[in-house]
């Protein structure tokens, strides 16, 4: 098998180069062929599941009385601003963390290249201004919610 990959790669099989090759290779394949398809089939039964469950749940309060399909109403409007509420929350969360990040990327910029070397550091202006961009929509121009 070693003189297949000396005749394929031209390489000592020990001096380290193969083997690390070998190794990139197996991890590659194990983590594109198996893991990831296996982590996303998983996934995508739970949330199957969790709407069977959540489909099954409001068929049963629907049946059960006519004060059911009032629950049953209510629930899913809960469920809808929850929803909105979380989204809204991680609008926030995500423009605070670009706004870190494009004034870290000002400083760092700055700091490495001085001020001799033109204005590189105001790329750091673009991730910074998505950021402010999603709160001002986050806190000014989403629908309120009720």
């Amino acid at each position: 098998m070693t003189h297949l990959i000396i005749s394929q790669f031209g390489a000592d099989p020990f001096n380290g180069t193969v083997g690390m090759w070998l190794f990139l290779s197996i991890g590659a394949v194990a983590l594109f062929v198996v893991f990831i398809p296996t982590v996303t089939w998983i996934d995508s039964r739970r949330k199957e599941r969790e709407a069977f469950y959540r489909a099954d749940t409001l068929r049963r309060l629907t049946e059960s009385s006519g004060e059911g399909a009032k629950a049953a109403l209510d629930l899913l409007r809960e469920e809808s601003r929850l929803e909105r509420i979380k989204k809204r929350e991680g609008m926030k969360v995500g423009g605070l963390i670009n706004i870190a990040v494009g004034l870290s990327l000002v400083i760092f910029l700055r700091v490495m290249l001085g001020g001799g070397q033109g204005s590189p550091y105001l790329c750091g202006l673009i991730p910074g201004l998505i950021g402010v961009g999603m709160l001002v929509y986050a806190y000014y121009l989403a629908a309120p919610i009720e």
